[in-house]
C-alpha cells in the first residue's frame, strides 16, 4: 500500500553504512512506500563520500549525495584529501559540500585539527558554490564564530540534526541556515525542548531527515525488531513535526520537499512518480 501523502525528501542518510549491506534493495522499497522518494546519503568520511556518490549515480534522480569529512575523521585528512573531494564535488549526483563541522561532545579528532578542516571545507564550499551539510555538537561558540566569517561567500547552509539551545537556534536562523531535524525530536527523554523549538523554525527554512541507521524513533507503535532507522521512518517523523507546529502532515510534507528541492537544486518529480502512484 503506497503513501497517500506528498512526497518526502530524506536530506540525511548513511545508506553506505555496512548495517544496510544485506538489504540496501529493500530498505530502498520500504522507502519507497512509505513516500521517501529521494534521499540525500551522507559522505562523511573520503571513502564513504565515494561510495554514496557511486551509490547515487546508481539510482539517478533518486539518490544524490554529499562529499565531506566529518569532524570525528578530521585526524584522517592527508596532503591528498582537498584533491579528493573537490572531484566529488564536480560529479552531478554530489549536491552539497559535507558532512563538516565540529564536535566537542566526543573529541575523537582533536580540537585544532576539526578547526582546520571543517575551514578548509568552508573554502571549498565558497570555490564551487555548493551548499553546506554541517554537524555541530558542544562546539556552538566556535561554529557560529566560524561559520559567521564564511556567511556571507556561501550559497546555502543547513545544520543537520539540530539538537540544541534556543539560544544557539536564532543565532543560526540569524544567519541564514536550514535546519534539519531528525527523530530526536521523537526521544521523549532528549527530545522535548525540540518540541517547542520547531515551531520557531521558520517554514522555508526546515527540513526534514532520519540520519539513518541512527537515531530510530523511539515512540514508534509497534516497536521494530532492532534499533537500525530506516529512510521509510522519515514518515513518522513528519507528522511528529507537523503536530509540533500546528500544521497537516501533508502540508508540511508539501512544505518540506519544496524546501529540500530548492536548498539541495533539485528538480521537482513528474507528477507520474508520486508517492501516491504504484511502481
Amino acid at each position: 500500500m503506497k503513501s497517500s501523502l506528498p512526497e518526502l525528501i530524506d536530506i540525511g542518510l548513511n545508506l553506505t553504512h555496512d548495517s544496510f549491506d544485506p538489504d540496501r534493495s529493500e530498505v530502498l522499497e520500504r522507502a519507497q512506500e512509505a513516500g521517501v522518494l529521494r534521499m540525500i546519503l551522507t559522505g562523511a568520511t573520503e571513502a564513504g563520500s565515494f561510495q554514496a556518490a557511486e551509490l547515487a549515480k546508481a539510482h539517478p534522480g533518486r539518490l544524490y549525495a554529499t562529499a565531506g569529512v566529518h569532524p570525528h575523521h578530521a585526524k584522517e585528512v592527508n596532503a591528498d584529501s582537498a584533491q579528493h573531494l573537490r572531484m566529488l564535488h564536480e560529479r552531478p549526483e554530489v549536491v552539497a559540500v559535507g558532512e563538516c563541522g565540529l564536535d566537542w561532545f566526543r573529541d575523537f579528532s582533536p580540537r585544532s585539527t576539526q578547526e582546520k578542516v571543517f575551514v578548509a571545507q568552508l573554502e571549498m564550499a565558497v570555490e564551487n558554490q555548493l551548499p553546506l551539510f554541517l554537524h555541530q555538537r558542544e562546539a556552538s561558540d566556535a561554529f557560529l564564530s566560524i561559520i559567521k566569517d564564511y556567511r556571507s561567500r556561501i550559497s546555502r547552509a543547513v545544520v543537520h540534526c539540530f539538537t540544541d539551545s534556543r539560544e544557539t537556534l536564532f543565532a543560526l536562523l540569524d544567519l541564514d541556515c536550514h535546519i534539519g531535524i531528525t527523530g530526536w525530536i521523537c526521544d521523549e527523554r532528549r527530545g522535548r525542548h525540540l518540541k517547542e523549538l520547531v515551531a520557531s523554525i521558520p517554514s522555508d527554512r526546515l527540513m526534514l531527515e532520519t540520519d539513518a541507521p541512527y537515531l530510530l524513533p523511539r515512540d514508534l507503535d509497534p516497536k521494530p525488531k532492532t534499533q537500525r532507522n530506516e529512510p521509510m521512518h522519515l514518515a513518522h517523523i513528519t507528522a511528529t513535526v507537523a503536530r509540533c507546529v500546528g500544521k497537516t502532515t501533508e502540508q508540511l510534507a508539501r512544505e518540506t520537499t519544496q524546501v529540500a528541492e530548492a536548498f539541495f537544486g533539485l528538480d521537482p518529480l513528474e507528477p507520474s512518480t508520486g508517492a501516491s502512484t504504484d511502481a
